[in-house]
């Protein structure tokens, strides 16, 4: 009788594939970078409580840097039509304006150095003092997201390369810091010592809905 001879199996033993992909999906799920958009880094106001309304604030409107963004896109700059080039020097000018300064608005002056006292005016019928001074955005319904972006970043880069000149650093040095150490966080808070950035982010009007 002949003998019957083993054959090699044809067939692939894939029963440890399914673990072996597990295993691979969890390596690139934990080794993997996923890049998100944080969006714009604004601190919002709290809630409003509907039973003590907020108080009335009387600001005189020299003080006020009024931008409004129409439904076409285009910028009118206290009330006349303007492009975006060079509305950040348009805003470092108002902002460094001295036209009515108290005591500590002039010790403000004193602290600046020589680049900025430079830009520094007196002019009457702009903000009496940095303090005082208020940037206002607003926009209206049909104002394209990308340039509300471009005004607001022109509002900020016109704090941050005060702030930057403060500390002698380039603006984008001032923007890099990150305050994770006592070193940086020094001068983030002596580039905006009794110099706050306000700009006001007014409710869009329903024109162009």
């Amino acid at each position: 009788m002949a003998r019957k001879k083993n054959r090699m199996s044809q067939e692939v033993n894939a029963g440890s594939m399914a673990d072996i992909a597990f295993l691979l999906l969890i390596f690139f799920l934990v080794t993997t970078t996923i890049a998100s958009d944080k969006g714009i880094l604004n601190v919002l106001p709290p809630k409003l409580d509907p039973n003590n309304p907020p108080p009335e604030i009387d600001k005189n409107e020299r003080n006020i840097f009024t931008i409004l963004v129409n439904a076409n896109d285009q910028l009118l700059v206290e009330g006349e039509y303007a492009e975006p080039e060079g509305l950040d020097e348009e805003i470092k000018l108002f902002v460094l304006n001295f036209g009515q300064p108290d005591e500590e608005a002039s010790a403000l002056y004193n602290s600046l150095p020589a680049s900025l006292r430079a830009l520094a005016q007196q002019d009457p019928e702009s903000s009496d003092h940095p303090n005082e001074a208020v940037v206002s955005i607003k926009t209206n319904r049909g104002t394209s997201y990308e340039r509300f972006l471009e005004v607001f970043d022109l509002a900020k880069k016109a704090y941050f390369d005060i702030y930057a000149a403060r500390v002698n650093l380039t603006t984008d040095e001032y923007r890099a810091l990150s305050g994770k150490d006592a070193a940086e966080q020094a001068l983030i808070d002596k580039g905006k010592e009794n110099l706050p950035m306000a700009i006001s982010i007014a409710e869009p009007d329903k024109i162009g809905s």
